[in-house]
Order: structure tokens, then sequence, then C-alpha cells
């Protein structure tokens, strides 16, 4: 597809301002497509407008549990991406609703009006997890597939990049706190993906470069344990924290606690995550269902992380975008 011909081509993103979203809308505007963010708060979504050309980005009002303004989100455009999700549930926003229901809607809504249907699931989506965050991943896959049997689902593995949810956490409470909880004794598998691979693997889907009704699985070039994480934190910011470790059954007796916090440090359904792998499965590598397999090579931890974690550094000073 020609830049010239994406001029011509709406793209709906909902839940287009989160952390993904603002390196997915950037992919897109360099390919000149037409964007429309389909977000609760148009008004907190303005940093996106400096990341295209004048009048290619634009914001409009919709709720994923709300079927009526989805459709209208959806109205025009010839694609439609799915970004949104939740890592904790408050008050109407639960897991169920955003991630089965809205991801339904979103789908529906695409079918209704001929649009392509791209949407970001999750490793670990599985109907018979005992987590309802992984359920509902679960069944908004299933969900997008039976409205759009055509549609391309992303499955990353956990994020990194400036902003990320999981290496700025634990290395805030590095600096905060005497030791590091290591979660069912930190052997839990990770395959961290750099954020912006993740967006570029969306655009080039959104190109048609990605297989229809096909499940991607996304990870970065290493699996580490929890373990092995914490620990690359600790070296990375400079800091000496114990790696206490806590049987699952602990754990979840203090994640009853702190999951009422604004912003909870562990839930108990996130414990149940914990006992589950979240890397890319053999089938998704040995079929090319990766980020290989559409043309990209994962960029490792070491060429990214290093470069926003140095303020949390105990010592050593920020030269030339790296840690000291």
């Amino acid at each position: 597809m020609t830049l010239q011909a994406n001029n011509d081509t709406l793209i709906t993103i909902f839940g287009g301002s989160g952390f993904l979203g603002r390196h997915l809308v950037r992919a897109l505007a360099k390919r000149h497509y037409r964007i429309r963010v389909a977000v609760r708060r148009p008004d907190l979504a303005h940093h996106l407008q400096p990341l295209g050309r004048v009048g290619q980005i634009h914001a409009v009002q919709a709720n994923l549990r709300h079927a009526d303004s989805v459709a209208a989100a959806a109205r025009g455009a010839d694609i439609v991406i799915n970004l949104a999700g939740i890592l904790f549930e408050r008050g109407r926003q639960r897991f169920d609703a955003v991630q089965a229901y809205g991801a339904e809607q979103a789908a529906l809504a695409a079918s209704a009006h001929g649009a392509r249907m791209i949407h970001v699931s999750a490793i670990g989506a599985d109907p018979q997890s005992t987590s309802a965050y992984a359920r509902s991943k679960a069944a908004g896959e299933q969900a997008v597939l039976a409205a759009v049997p055509e549609a391309t689902i992303f499955r990353p593995s956990i994020l990194f990049g400036p902003e990320d949810d999981f290496f700025n956490k634990f290395a805030f409470m590095a600096r905060m706190l005497p030791a590091l909880p290591l979660v069912g004794g930190g052997h839990t598998r990770f395959q961290p993906v750099f954020v912006g691979d993740v967006a570029e693997a969306i655009a080039r889907a959104a190109d048609g470069e990605a297989k229809p009704g096909t499940i991607y699985e996304l990870g970065g070039p290493e699996v580490k344990t929890f373990k092995e994480l914490m620990e690359y934190v600790l070296e990375t910011t400079g800091r000496k924290r114990l790696l206490i470790p806590m049987p699952f059954a602990l754990a979840h007796l203090k994640a009853l606690v702190l999951q009422f916090a604004p912003k909870p440090l562990l839930t108990p359904d996130q414990v149940e995550l914990l006992k589950t792998d979240n890397v890319v499965s053999a089938a998704a590598q040995g079929e090319g269902r990766t980020l290989r397999g559409l043309g990209i090579e994962p960029t490792a931890m070491e060429a990214v992380v290093p470069s926003y974690l140095w303020r949390f550094r105990k010592t050593g000073q920020f030269k030339t975008g790296r840690a000291a």
C-alpha cells in the first residue's frame, strides 16, 4: 500500500491514548493513515496530536461498554483496531466488560461497517485459566473471531518502554523498599517485548502484511524468569536489595489488602497470572506467528530499558541516553 493510498484510509483505534496506543499512533501517522482515536475522555488525548500532520489525528468519545458509541466511532473506518485493556478492576471497569464485551462490540462495529479488524489480546489468554484477566482476554478473542473471522489478533508478552508499568514499577519499589518479593519463588518465565516492536507489528497488519484470521504471539529475544528480571532491575539501577521468595498462598493474602490501593502493586488475580509462564508458544514459533514472522527483529531489553531506568539509579550520572 502506498503512502498516497494511505491518505484515504481511516483507522479507528479504541484505547489509542494509552502506552501502546501512543507508539501505534506514531507508527501509523508515519505511514500517512488518517487516525481516529476513540477514548472515554477525548480531552486527555491531546498529546497524540503532535505525532502526525495537522488534521491527521483526531479524538472522539467512545466507551466500549456502550455499543452505540462504539458503532459511531467505527462509522466510515476502513480498519478498526482494539487496544483497550485493564490491569485491574475498578468501578464499572471490569475485565469482562472491557476485555470481552468491549472487544465484541468493537468487532461487531467493524463487521457492520465492512472494516478490517485488528485486536490486541495478551499471551496467557485462556478460557480455563484461574485468572479472570486471562479468561476475559480469551473471551474477547473468541468474540472478535466470531464477528470477524478474518481478524488478526496479537498476543504480546509484558511490554517494556519508557512509560511501562513493569520495569518502572519494580525500579520504584527497589528505591523505596529494603527487599523485593519473588512471588512463587520467582520462577515464572517472561519474554518482555519492546512496545515499539508491537506497534510496528500492528502497523504492518494495517498495511496488509499479516495473515487474516491468525493469532500472533509477540515476545522479545530473551526469556527470563521473574527473579532474573528483578536482578536485572537492581543491576541497572545500581541498587542492592534482598530478593525474598514468597509462596503463592502468602502473596495471595498480601494481595487481598494491596488490591484496594488506587494503583495496586499486586492483586489476587495477578497472583493467579504469575502461576503460568508468559512466553511465546512453540506452535507460534514453528508457524511463524511471531515478530520475526512479520519481518521484525525483536529489540533487546538492554538496548532500551537502561535509557529510562537511569533516574532510579542510586549512583552514577545519565550519559548518552544510557545508564552510567
